[in-house]
């Protein structure tokens, strides 16, 4: 059944949200908890986003299709599955949500709401991570909804907790999440200055996934197992 805008946007809304609470609220906990072990802090960290993205997916794709995501929301955008009306007001929701829910993880634990990070985050090696991280998303994105939808949670939260790990930006994947995370001065956060090249990376990695999956997927659909 089809959904009206207004729900559309509310399930964007407290998704990214959520997702983005998630995010620092973890990374705050775990920071606290790790008694000064990194390792500790993006385990704890990571579990945490992995999970909760399951869960956001599972209840609120249904819904608004859970992109949570201004890229996931290009990319179907340019498939044609969303409206250039649509997805902007996707990608508006979903980047003053994500920065409501930085604010509210910041009020759980009791910090100023009004940051902005100092931690930097520059160099090829992070603008390359950037860009791998985001086009493994939305690969994993496209190739699942063909090979079992039913499954797309599972395998977006399983790719993001591994991404947390093989990249060295540890995944933001997601500009939403990268603005969102620049007015955090905590563990999870970003310099606001090192924003657009992560955010530049990210679209990169978003469009060169939606012309590999469209070769691929195409040239692989009528092969048989």
């Amino acid at each position: 059944m089809s959904q009206s805008l207004s729900r559309r946007l509310f399930a964007e809304g407290i998704g990214t949200a959520l997702l983005l609470a998630t995010v620092v609220g973890s990374g705050i906990m775990a920071e606290t908890l790790a008694g000064g072990n990194i390792a500790v802090a993006l385990l704890g960290n990571t579990l945490a986003t992995g999970a909760m993205l399951m869960v956001l997916i599972t209840m609120l794709g249904p819904v608004s299709g859970a992109h949570f995501n201004p890229v996931v929301t290009l990319v179907f955008a340019i498939k044609r599955d969303i409206s250039v009306r649509d997805s902007a007001l996707y990608v508006v929701v979903q980047i003053i949500c994500a920065v409501l829910g930085v604010w509210l993880a910041h009020a759980m634990f009791d910090q100023a709401i009004v940051q902005s990070s100092m931690k930097i985050r520059s160099g090829s090696g992070q603008w390359l991570s950037e860009g791998v991280a985001t086009f493994g998303l939305v690969f994993t994105i496209l190739a699942t909804l063909k090979a079992r939808e039913s499954f797309v949670p599972v395998a977006v939260g399983l790719y993001i907790t591994a991404a947390y790990w093989f990249t060295a930006s540890t995944s933001f994947a997601n500009p939403a999440v990268t603005i969102a995370r620049s007015l955090s001065d905590t563990f999870a956060g970003i310099r606001p200055s090192d924003v657009p090249a992560f955010i530049a990376a990210q679209v990169a990695g978003s469009l060169l996934a939606l012309a590999v999956a469209g070769w691929f997927l195409h040239s692989t659909k009528d092969v048989k197992a």
